[in-house]
């Protein structure tokens, strides 16, 4: 990502941050977060249990339209925004929201996985017999391809993003090419996440 204004690029996190001097110290996995996340896992949990109708498509639809916006914004918003920052701006930018990605990403992934399943189970989409097995099928491909996305690619970049933060003196080179992995990771699972989304409109208008 290049800066028309400067001729800077996103590299440029490299050679200049890591003479710069050392980041300010930061956890790595939110430990206030913690608790959120243990408390909407929980609910997941009961809601399962409970099989509760209503309560498995709330986290259906919010996991899975929180994933969609959050992915959709990183790539097409976040991204060409961050290619223009100064440096320590993409610094406190990247310290900020990315040990907040470590436990967001995750917990939407399962959120959606686990409640689109229920649901799908609980309405007998999941029978061969339903007309439109074959659509379900597909976006069960193209969400679990997503998933190992954000959880093998997307959360193993972030964590390395912010280790290497932590480091006396951080490789701006290995940051910026983590930091393009993740954003552009992102940007490929927003537009898959349309693919659903067609998916799933075809599949309750038809």
């Amino acid at each position: 990502m290049v800066d028309v204004s400067t001729g800077t690029s996103i590299s440029g996190i490299g050679q200049r941050q890591s003479e710069g001097p050392r980041s300010p110290d930061f956890e790595i996995v939110p430990r206030k977060g913690l608790f959120v996340v243990a408390a909407v896992i929980a609910g997941l949990v009961v809601t399962i249990l409970t099989n509760s109708l209503w309560a498995i498509d709330f986290y259906h639809v919010i996991g899975g339209g929180m994933w969609t916006a959050l992915d959709l914004f990183l790539g097409f918003v976040l991204g060409p925004i961050l290619g223009r920052l100064s440096i320590p701006a993409r610094t406190e930018l990247t310290m900020r929201l990315m040990p907040r990605m470590v436990l967001i990403m995750p917990t939407l992934v399962i959120s959606t996985l686990a409640g689109g399943w229920q649901l799908a189970r609980h309405l007998g989409y999941l029978n061969a017999t339903y007309s439109h097995h074959g659509w379900v099928v597909a976006s069960f491909v193209v969400v679990a391809v997503m998933a190992v996305v954000a959880l093998g690619v997307l959360e193993p970049a972030n964590v390395a993003v912010l280790f290497e933060l932590k480091k006396p003196r951080p490789n701006g080179e290995i940051i910026a090419r983590l930091m393009r992995r993740f954003i552009y990771t992102a940007g490929i699972t927003g537009a898959m996440q349309i693919a659903t989304l067609v998916i799933m409109t075809r599949i309750a208008t038809t």
